[in-house]
């Protein structure tokens, strides 16, 4: 069995309010690159770590995530994406940290895996390299949105929290829209034909984030996790996923209790560090979880040639 399974972020607290106008869009995204990618691992055409990278991939260029083209702005306006990626059978893993012209962060951390070392680059470094790679380059104006920007101007009116007002799709229309505090990245875990798991987060973090943060989405063991039996990616408040090693503890906790048992687990120990949010995981046994603690966390699969998608409690064929 190769099962995939996607996440496009999560975020919001209270009873999920239904569909924004622009969530169709978002699904839309999620189930032709299932369809796409679960056949062609199906078929054995892709391993899962192609599965995972292109899967990212796809997301990074949907507009309306939060993870290459569509990023949040920072506190100075500007965007800063991180990503990393995980290989299961012998744990070897890239990473990239603040970087602002690769048009795909997780193919720039997928071809430091390949290369072995070093795990992870910062920043103009990062860019580079992946410029070096042929990763394509592009500028800030083609990475920002409309939707982001509108987002950014009311985080800064209203003198917000930073990551407030991610998941707000409205404050594009209504700058006096109820806030949603959100947290938006995508990830990606993959189970292939030769039972091998692999798992990749890409993000561009919070709105308003200050200047240099890093959240938990490059860090190898806190967003992102494969070894020989389970893959693992986050989304949520990245410090308290730190804190907690999380996607490293779902691993350990699995090694002695169910995949779902220890999902949950592990998010209800992210919670009191004010790190609610989501995952998805995968095991060797084709297993796979979507939990999350918040309003709405973007979500599909693919296990058997049936896709099922989801954004609040309920999921749809």
């Amino acid at each position: 069995m190769v099962v995939l399974a996607v996440h496009g972020g999560a975020g919001g607290d209270g009873p999920w309010g239904g569909m924004t106008d622009v969530d169709p869009q978002r699904l839309d995204c999620m189930r032709r690159l299932l369809n796409d990618l679960g056949g062609r691992l199906q078929r054995g055409e892709i391993n899962a770590l192609e599965a995972v990278t292109l899967a990212v991939e796809v997301m990074e260029d949907e507009p309306l995530f939060n993870a290459g083209r569509g990023s949040v702005l920072d506190a100075s306006g500007s965007i800063t994406m991180d990503a990393s990626i995980m290989r299961g059978h012998d744990q070897a893993a890239g990473a990239v940290v603040n970087i602002k012209r690769s048009r795909h962060p997780i193919r720039v951390a997928n071809h430091l895996l390949q290369d072995g070392w070093p795990v992870m680059l910062n920043s103009e470094a990062a860019d580079v390299f992946g410029a070096e790679k042929k990763v394509e380059t592009v500028d800030q104006h083609w990475l920002i949105t409309e939707l982001r920007q509108a987002q950014w101007a009311k985080w800064k009116a209203n003198k917000s929290a930073p990551g407030s007002t991610d998941e707000d799709d409205r404050a594009i229309l209504d700058h006096d829209a109820d806030e949603q505090p959100g947290m938006g990245t995508v990830g990606a875990v993959a189970l292939d034909i030769h039972g091998h798991v692999a798992a990749a987060t890409s993000t561009g973090g919070m709105t308003g984030k200050p200047n240099g943060r890093i959240g938990d989405t490059p860090i190898i063991g806190a967003g992102t996790w494969a070894d020989a039996t389970v893959a693992v990616s986050c989304t949520g408040i990245g410090e308290a996923f730190i804190r907690t090693c999380a996607a490293r503890s779902l691993a350990a906790y699995h090694e002695v209790m169910p995949l779902d048992t220890a999902g949950r687990k592990v998010l209800n120990e992210v919670a009191p560090y004010g790190g609610r949010g989501g995952l998805i995981a995968i095991n060797t046994d084709g297993r796979v979880i979507t939990p999350f603690q918040t309003m709405l966390m973007y979500r599909g699969t693919y296990v058997g040639g049936l896709v099922e998608l989801g954004i609040g409690p309920q999921t749809y064929a």
